[in-house]
């Protein structure tokens, strides 16, 4: 028997999450049967999504839903043998028994030198993400110029190196000078830190003074009002996400999009990456091959136990993130009753 650590929601978010609105439980897992696996979680991701899909598809009580990197301590189905590492959506749970049908197996080349922990990240949802996106959504080509916010995310990061592997010209924006110099390390053309920015429609037409051809919306709201009347004819606009949006308890209004959507002809798609899902294995391996040729770089911001997993989570809410947001559970500490005072570490790749 194993005892396993979980987080639930206590209560649905009234506005920003606050930390007595989880609570850590602990469950007692079966004997894996016939078919069935024993998972060890190593790394958790704490994602945007999470915020607004609490909200639409979780009740009070529910484990937090996510994504973790397990290890298989205990297996009674070949497909998944002990010591082998798999991508699970179970939730934030330190262990799970499961019958290994919704599980995802880690690349089987996956290099000694790249962290497990971009399977949650640019060898992961988010870089799959933001692949589709650029490719499937806005069918971007060589030299147009793309727009991105929150550029310094787990997204917004690898949209912006993909499109100038495939010679586009990319402006990005962040939420701090230090996200800005990263960007620009990463190879982004123009960047700003839109909260310093004395005028957001100034600065993204400076940054573009004929404009965007390609929008990758992360942020919603305001700002994308503010896009609108730059884009292009016929320009494309992704939308991924809308994190300025999440924690509203009043929900915003217009501008509305509809007087320049006509006369731009523009096309606005939102979309999720499991649309692709048959494409996924192949994807990785792209997104793999530009990892282990140079040409994508990432930043993980990473925070260590699981019993840190709302502060990573709120942590990552307000930005305090450059790159992928990941929690690091060292199995010694799951099963204390001390809150460990969170570390955060930043790695880059």
């Amino acid at each position: 028997m194993v005892v396993s650590k979980a987080w639930t929601l206590r209560q649905h978010f009234q506005g920003f999450p606050k930390a007595s609105d989880f609570h850590l439980r602990e469950e007692t897992l079966p004997q894996p049967k016939n078919g069935q696996v024993l998972l060890e979680a190593v790394f958790l991701s704490v994602d945007p999504y999470m915020r607004p899909y609490s909200q639409t598809m979780m009740k009070e009580g529910d484990v937090m839903i996510g994504s973790q990197v397990a290890k298989v301590i205990q297996s009674y189905n070949p497909s998944f043998p002990v010591g082998c590492h798999v991508v699970s959506d179970c939730g934030w749970r330190s262990h799970w028994v499961c019958d290994g049908a919704e599980l995802t197996p880690v690349l089987p080349d996956w290099p000694q030198d790249i962290p497990l922990s971009l399977a949650l990240g640019a060898i992961g949802m988010p870089g799959l993400t933001a692949l589709y996106g650029l490719e499937e959504v806005c069918e971007i080509k060589k030299g147009e110029t793309l727009l991105v916010n929150a550029a310094a995310g787990a997204v917004g990061s690898v949209v912006g190196q993909i499109a100038k592997i495939k010679g586009c010209r990319v402006v990005g924006c962040a939420g701090t000078d230090t996200k800005v110099s990263y960007l620009k390390e990463l190879g982004f053309d123009q960047v700003f830190n839109y909260k310093t920015a004395t005028s957001l429609e100034e600065s993204l037409r400076e940054a573009a003074p004929h404009g965007y051809d390609c929008y990758f919306e992360n942020v919603g709201g305001k700002f994308s009002s503010v896009v609108m009347p730059q884009m292009r004819e016929y320009g494309r606009i992704a939308v991924c996400g809308s994190i300025s949006m999440y924690n509203d308890t009043t929900p915003q209004t217009g501008p509305y999009v509809h007087t320049y959507m006509i006369f731009k002809q523009l096309r606005m798609e939102g979309f999720l990456c499991a649309r692709w899902k048959n494409k996924h294995q192949q994807s990785l391996r792209r997104l793999m091959a530009w990892m282990t040729e140079g040409k994508l770089r990432c930043n993980e911001h990473i925070t260590i136990g699981f019993n840190n997993m709302p502060a990573a989570f709120m942590g990552m809410l307000q930005g305090d993130n450059t790159g992928k947001a990941v929690v690091k559970v060292p199995h010694h500490l799951v099963n204390t009753d001390l809150n460990p005072t969170p570390i955060n570490l930043i790695t880059s790749v």
